[in-house]
Parts: C-alpha cells; sequence; structure tokens
C-alpha cells in the first residue's frame, strides 16, 4: 500500500512539480483495498483498514502516528461466528472479505465491508463497530447493511445533518438508518470516465461540495484513479477535467495496477492518499505532494497496543504461550486452541500444532468445519530470506512429513518439508524434498517434486529450511542448524515467483506457513 499527498482543492488541477520524499510502500507486502482515517480522539492516530479474503483473524487494522511507522491494532472480524459462511464454502478461493471502508462519527469507529462467496448470489453488507480500536474484544457487530443493488466496495459518508449513505461500485448511492435497518433505492451517481469496472467509490465534503473518488479499469494494468463533484450529494456529479488523477496504465513503471485510493485530512488540515498496486521490488520512492505543507516530519513509533510493527520480522516467538497477532489462518478453524499453541521446547518458544486430515490443497470432498491447519504471515517484501528450524528426531514413520509452504492459495503453493521415505533397502529414511501444486494456474508447467535424501549424521538433528526470495522467484534449501558450511547445506531448487501470483488468487498476496507434522508425504 503506498501514499500519496494533495490538496483536495487541486484535485482537479494539474499535477505540481515540487516533490517530497517518504518511503512507499507505508504497508509492504498484501494489503489491497486500503481504507484509512485520521483520528483526534485517539491521541491524533492514523488507522487503516485491507482486504483479508479468507483469511482469519480478518478485516485487519493497523495504527499509525507519522504514516510511516505502522502496529498491527486489532482485527474486526476476529469471532469465527461472525461469519458462519466461510465453514460452508470450498470452491473459490478468493472469497470472503472485500474492499472494507474505515470511518469515524461521534467517537466511534466504524468498519464496513463485504463478504462475497460462491454459494451466495447477493453480496452481503457487514458492519463492525467500536470505542476502542487496540482491543479485538471491544468490536461489535457485524450487523447487516441493505445491498439492494447487488454491488460490491461498500463506503460510508455521514453528511452535515447526521445522514448516513452508503455509496457501491457502478456507482450507486443508497441511504441507511442504521437503527431500524432499512434503506432507500439506489441512485446511479456516475458512470466514471469510460473505464471498466467503476468500483472503490468513496464521499467526501468539502467547502459545500460533495467529491466522489473511484477507481475504474478493474484491478489490473489499467487501473486507474477518478472523481467526479457535486453540490447535491445524490448528483449531477461532473467529472474533473484532469481525469484519471493517478494511473500507471501504458507504462512499465515498478509500481502497477494503481488504483482503489481513499483521502484523509490530518490535524494540520493537510490531505493525504492511500492507494493499493502491485511493484516488482521494493522501492523508495517521492510523493506526489497535494500541498507544500507537510505532517508528521518527526518519527513517532508511540503506538500503544500489543500488536507486531508491520517493518518488523519475526526472529523469535513470544515466550507468553500467545500466537502472534499477525498470523492468519485460511478460513477460520474450527478449534484453535488445542491446534495451534506456542510452548517451551529445548529451551525455546515453538509453535506446535496438530495436524489436520486436510493437506494444504485439500480434497475433492474436502468440507472447511472440518478444519484444516494452517497458519502464516504475510510475505512483505521482495527481497527476503524465512527459515523455520525443524527438529527431525520427531519424525519417526514413513510418509511423516513437516516443514513449510509459500502459499497463495490451496491451488498454487510451494513445499519444502523433511520427510520420511522407504529407501532401496526399504528402510525410511530422512529426506528432504520440494513440490509445487499449480492446479490454480494451468499455463504453469508443473514442476516434478525433488527428493534429496540427507546424510545419516543429520538424523535427530535440527535443520533449518529456508526461503530466499527475489524480484523473480524462490530459492530454496536445507541445511543443519544452527547456519551451517555449505557443505551442511542442501539447495533443493529455484521456483519463478508466478506460480503463486495471478490465477486462482488474483487479489491476494504470498503467505509464508509452517506446516505441521503429517501422516502422508503429500501437498
Amino acid at each position: 500500500m503506498a501514499i500519496i499527498s494533495r490538496s483536495l482543492e487541486s484535485l482537479t488541477a494539474a499535477a505540481p512539480t515540487a516533490l517530497s520524499k517518504y518511503q512507499n510502500p507505508i504497508l509492504p507486502g498484501w494489503h489491497s483495498d486500503p481504507s484509512c482515517v485520521f483520528a483526534k480522539e485517539w491521541d491524533n492516530t492514523f488507522f487503516c483498514t485491507t482486504s483479508s479474503f479468507l483469511t482469519f483473524l480478518g478485516a485487519l487494522v493497523y495504527a499509525s502516528k507519522d504514516l510511516v511507522h505502522w502496529k498491527h491494532a486489532s482485527n474486526a472480524y476476529n469471532r469465527k461466528d461472525d461469519i458462519p459462511q466461510m465453514f460452508i464454502s470450498t470452491t473459490w478461493q478468493q472469497e470472503g472479505i472485500f474492499a472494507s471502508t474505515l470511518r469515524l462519527h461521534n467517537g466511534k469507529m466504524y468498519l464496513i465491508t463485504l463478504y462475497i462467496s460462491l454459494t451466495d448470489l447477493v453480496p452481503e453488507f457487514l458492519l463492525w463497530s467500536t470505542i476502542n480500536p487496540f482491543d479485538n474484544s471491544a468490536w461489535e457487530g457485524p450487523a447487516s447493511i441493505p445491498n439492494p443493488s447487488f454491488k460490491i466496495d461498500p463506503d460510508l459518508f455521514w453528511d452535515d445533518d447526521g445522514s448516513l449513505y452508503v455509496a457501491t461500485s457502478g456507482t450507486f448511492l443508497q441511504k441507511v438508518n442504521l437503527q431500524t435497518g432499512q434503506s432507500t433505492a439506489p441512485v446511479d451517481l456516475w458512470n466514471g470516465t469510460g473505464g471498466a469496472h467503476t468500483e472503490g467509490p468513496h464521499l467526501y465534503k468539502k467547502d459545500g461540495w460533495y467529491y466522489l473518488l473511484v477507481a475504474e479499469g478493474g484491478t489490473e494494468t489499467n487501473h486507474s484513479v477518478t472523481m467526479a463533484r457535486s453540490k447535491n450529494v445524490w448528483g449531477p456529479y461532473e467529472s474533473a477535467p484532469k481525469n484519471p488523477l493517478l494511473t500507471n496504465r501504458g507504462t512499465n513503471e515498478y509500481f502497477q495496477t494503481v488504483g482503489h485510493a481513499d483521502l484523509l485530512e490530518d490535524q494540520s488540515g493537510n490531505w493525504w492518499g492511500v492507494l493499493h498496486c502491485q511493484l516488482e521490488a521494493d522501492q523508495t520512492g517521492p510523493s506526489i505532494p497535494w500541498e507544500e505543507k507537510r505532517c508528521c516530519s518527526l518519527p513517532n513509533r508511540r503506538v500503544p497496543g500489543q500488536g507486531q510493527w508491520v517493518d518488523a520480522g519475526d526472529k523469535n516467538l513470544p515466550q507468553g504461550g500467545e500466537i502472534p497477532s499477525h498470523f492468519v489462518h485460511w478460513r477460520p478453524p474450527p478449534r484453535r486452541d488445542d491446534i495451534y499453541r506456542v510452548v517451551r521446547h529445548r529451551g525455546r518458544s515453538v509453535f506446535s500444532l496438530e495436524a489436520s486430515s486436510a493437506n494444504l490443497t485439500g480434497a475433492g470432498d474436502y468440507k472447511p468445519a472440518a478444519g484444516q491447519t494452517f497458519m502464516a504471515r504475510k510475505q512483505a517484501h521482495t527481497r527476503f530470506l524465512f527459515s523455520i528450524d525443524v527438529d527431525s528426531d520427531v519424525l519417526s514413520k514413513a510418509g511423516q512429513e513437516t516443514g513449510l509452504s509459500v502459499f497463495l492459495t490451496s491451488y498454487q503453493h510451494i513445499d519444502l518439508s523433511v520427510v520420511m521415505l522407504p529407501d532401496k533397502r526399504m528402510k525410511t529414511s530422512l529426506n528432504v524434498q520440494l513440490r509445487a501444486e499449480s492446479l490454480g494456474k494451468p499455463e504453469f508447467k508443473p514442476i516434478k517434486p525433488i527428493t534429496v535424501p540427507l546424510p545419516g549424521h543429520w538424523k535427530g538433528k535440527r535443520i533449518t529450511l529456508s526461503v530466499d526470495g527475489d524480484e523473480a522467484g524462490y530459492c530454496f534449501y536445507a541445511s543443519l542448524s544452527p547456519k551451517s558450511s555449505k557443505k551442511n547445506t542442501k539447495f533443493l531448487g529455484y521456483v519463478s515467483a508466478g506460480l503463486v501470483s495471478g490465477g486462482s488468487g488474483p487479489f491476494s498476496g504470498t503467505l509464508m506457513n509452517p506446516s505441521p507434522i503429517s501422516r502422508h508425504a503429500s501437498g
């Protein structure tokens, strides 16, 4: 997720030439469809939310004091019973929570989102609220909001008289009464500038004008940000003369699919914009300033709460037995406390994971209610090193394996594992294996499994499995722990990042997943 800044008055003017410096992206990795607010009532703190799709805990909320250092504050969707439909549908890998909007009103924070699945033809709007965005348990809801136009990407806008409006893709607008749950008939506001898929709308009011910000072109290479304004909330809306306001379509820039923007005003009256984009590498770039004034010039990491800083790695697990709050499941687990634990083992805090009958891909008769052991963190950077330590002495029977996965969806993942397999003498021996599932991207050439027998002196030792990522793909290694010599390091292979991009997961990002001990050596 990247940030830009400009005054709302100049959104229809030509781009200025002055530049100011800070680092984009502000939320690296998979953070699609951002929506942000500035909360004076919470000690002048910025808050953002992004799409979570099938991951749980979902509806993430991040907090920052300076728009640079961000901490995971809470999750509005933190009770699995809030969306029981998550346990029903299994076919589509991109269902779940889409394109939330975060807003403040009368001392409360509101998060409206879309739940969509193949089992329900009508996308459902869900609304959570809280008076403490740093506490999961403080989130109330979700309330169901009418969606008479059957659209997506709901927005929240309170007018000066307290009336609440929900704008949706299309772009349509409806008035909603939270007390009665009733909604007016949707009105078609604006069809955009001619681009496909007018979506991600946000309404703002300034100096007597209603500004309508939308995304056009679809979340692909034609993605763009456009705007229109009107003196009446119901229209008619006139297009900005310099539309699109932002786009990288038709270019070879690192930042691509630029769009789905939101605007917020800070304590000094400066307006800031956030948007999502795909990029081939982390990049420090200039903003496009909309004013000469700047806010938050001094670094400030005084953000409350126990959540993870988004720019931090996971070197060690906490000793208190808590699973890190930024780790996610692929769909809510039916049970959690006894399947996912942090325990002390040989003087260290380690994950204790109970294997499910379903593997990462899942069989044809797989039902989410049966559970699928999955816990992961997001890939936050293009260049990175992710590794786990495996105590090989816990593997004793043929077919038992444990390891890690680079995961996009159940139909697209790369798996590196330590596995017990029969050798030529029909005795079980220790092996390291690299496999890939490309079912969700049939145009991708299948990768044959690579199996390497490990030396006898590795048995019973701690083995480090590693993923070394760069702009184009991933290198996979196995080595003796701690850091070992080249002699005791096995290179398994290189896999293109294209396998875990697009296909069955066009809107989501890559996850790094440690796998439990399983009974069968299959992905």
